[in-house]
């Protein structure tokens, strides 16, 4: 797998951790396209990393991941380090979702991208946190990957649908915080 700057990016094999694809990711990073630089980014349900490192790419400060599969953390962490610069943070945490959110109480995120398998229960339980734990900075913006078959997004108290966009089979939801 291939990132901004024709990086080389390591991937688990099969479908475990099923990567945005690169349609999707270049979509998020235009509709982005100059937000990035400074910014503290929150990747759930990370993956292989991929939306976290392109963020380093792109100046990110810091970011931050969450993902369950103990194998795709030690993927997201060799990924991280090939690509970040000195003065660029990084943390990946291994563990369930919702409960690593807790963990976050008290920071503030100017981008979160989340990603879960599609036919998770895990979207309504993890929204409701970021609203709960106010993890979206005043001027913060989330982008939540679906399949619009699968689950249809809906708007929560302290989360409010700015725009959709659809690649194919599958769709960014956009969110502010209210």
């Amino acid at each position: 797998m291939k990132i901004y700057g024709n990086r080389q990016l390591k991937t688990l094999p099969g479908q475990a951790t099923r990567p945005t694809s690169a349609r999707v990711r270049e979509a998020l990073f235009n509709i982005w396209q100059g937000e990035i630089e400074g910014c503290r980014w929150l990747d759930l349900c990370a993956g292989n990393g991929c939306m976290g490192a392109e963020a380093l790419c792109r100046g990110a400060s810091e970011v931050v991941g969450i993902e369950k599969n103990g194998r795709a953390c030690t993927i997201i962490k060799q990924n991280w380090q090939q690509i970040a610069k000195p003065e660029q943070q990084f943390k990946v945490w291994r563990g369930d979702v919702i409960v690593k959110l807790k963990s976050l109480v008290g920071e503030k995120f100017d981008r979160i991208y989340f990603d879960p398998p599609y036919d998770s229960y895990l979207y309504l339980p993890v929204l409701k946190s970021i609203a709960k734990y106010q993890l979206l900075s005043s001027t913060g913006k989330m982008a939540v990957e679906h399949n619009p078959k699968l689950w249809q997004a809906t708007e929560i108290p302290g989360l409010q649908i700015s725009r959709t966009k659809t690649y194919g089979n599958t769709t960014l939801t956009f969110y502010l915080g209210t």
